[in-house]
């Protein structure tokens, strides 16, 4: 990865060679702290069930949801408390606070003995899980050149995602212990590279001033920038809706589906999905490159994986290879996470950038709650695969509609503040 990395970014226009060492090395540091950000998120929706029974819950589907709501409350209000403080203390005290937090959670995740432990633990990995991929984005997006940031971009996202295909792998080799023992670890070992990254320019140009910086609640006060926040966070509900609905009920969607050769687990799904993730976010982000234009690519990998999403609920008695090779299509429809959290990243000002951009992703993922709200009510009215095509539909049209309406933002100049405007 690091060869691949340093080829690719050694074409940008750095000054000397000093920069362009501070360059590869924040890029490399943002694409293994995602990495292990996913590894974890995705992790325990693997070991659920078998940690849990060893823990002895009757149910694990009900003690699994429980713990999944709290991981998600811990998620939100993570991405809110990191957003503000990557705006009022440094892009690089997020990053790394972060890292340490979720990191020391998935040891500690290693040593649970009861479930009230479990849901505490997993709280406080949401908090740290909430940081990462917003504050790194932040950073690359404001180190690289405006024509360049997608390329930064879309090497951390590309290589984060693939922490749920090691989060598959570890959990077939090693017991649910182990496997939140090595996740930890190497969270840990990533402060070692901490040495060679440096802080935002941009940000210490305004660090020492008076505006304002990391004020939450303006993008709910004031007009302009509550609006392009909306339609920043609408623009990712398909992701969600795929990963949280199609994948994550694989084994029911199999049985709707009427198939001989059903699906057991989940596990497998997750981590064929996450594979086409990562060949989508790698896809769009340079797609957006060659096109000149994030609204474009994303345009395309939406209307795309409209085709598979429709694609993946026509399916019958298939074979599981085939079933796998679907879930890795609507995966790679949907990989488009490395455009997405950079266009909110360049939508607003160096005074609210981390914020906005580590409660955007933390948000859209949020939407997972009333989406499976929704899903759930329509599935008693219409049955399990109508009731798909409805949330689908609906979540696909939101996302269009903000595109629409969503600036362009490719090659936007970073170095500007958001002034006081109107208010709500």
């Amino acid at each position: 990865m690091h060869l691949c990395v340093k080829h690719i970014l050694e074409s940008d226009n750095m000054k000397n060679e000093k920069s362009n060492l501070i360059l590869y090395s924040t890029v490399v540091v943002a694409a293994l702290g995602y990495f292990v950000d996913i590894y974890d998120l995705l992790l325990f929706g693997i070991i659920r069930v078998e940690s849990l029974k060893a823990l002895g819950v009757a149910d694990p589907t009900k003690t699994g949801l429980l713990l999944m709501n709290w991981q998600m409350a811990g998620l939100l209000i993570g991405g809110i408390a990191w957003g503000i403080l990557g705006d009022k203390k440094g892009r690089l005290s997020v990053l790394f606070g972060s890292i340490v937090l979720y990191s020391l959670a998935n040891i500690a995740n290693g040593f649970v003995q009861t479930v009230d432990q479990y849901i505490v633990l997993r709280f406080v990995a949401g908090i740290g899980l909430a940081g990462e991929l917003g504050a790194g984005i932040t950073l690359v997006s404001e180190i690289m050149s405006k024509e360049k940031r997608g390329i930064g971009t879309t090497i951390v996202a590309s290589v984060g995602i693939l922490g749920a295909v090691a989060a598959y792998f570890v959990s077939q080799v090693w017991d649910w212990r182990t496997a939140f023992f090595v996740g930890g670890g190497l969270g840990l070992l990533l402060l070692v590279l901490r040495m060679s990254v440096f802080e935002s320019g941009l940000f210490k140009n305004i660090k020492h001033s008076a505006v304002q910086r990391g004020n939450f609640l303006r993008l709910f006060t004031n007009k302009d920038l509550f609006v392009r926040y909306l339609k920043c966070i609408l623009i990712g509900m398909p992701t969600w809706f795929v990963v949280g609905i199609l994948v994550t009920l694989a084994p029911e969607f199999s049985k709707n589906f009427g198939m001989s050769d059903a699906v057991a687990t989940g596990g497998k799904a997750i981590m064929w999905c996450y594979v086409g993730l990562t060949l989508g976010d790698f896809s769009s982000g340079m797609l957006s490159q060659v096109l000149k234009s994030r609204r474009k690519a994303l345009l395309a990998f939406h209307l795309f994986s409209a085709a598979t999403v429709v694609w993946y609920l026509v399916s019958g008695d298939i074979s599981q290879h085939f079933f796998y090779l679907k879930i890795f299509l609507i995966g790679f429809g949907v990989g488009y996470w490395a455009v997405f959290v950079t266009v909110a990243s360049e939508n607003f000002g160096t005074n609210l950038r981390a914020t906005v951009t580590t409660t955007v992703p933390n948000f859209a993922r949020g939407a997972l709650v009333p989406i499976t709200l929704f899903f759930t009510s329509m599935k008693g009215a219409f049955g399990f695969i109508n009731a798909s095509y409805i949330v689908g539909g609906v979540c696909i049209a939101i996302a269009l509609t903000a595109l629409y309406y969503l600036p362009e933002t490719f090659g936007k100049d970073l170095d500007y503040l958001e002034q006081e405007g109107t208010h709500l």
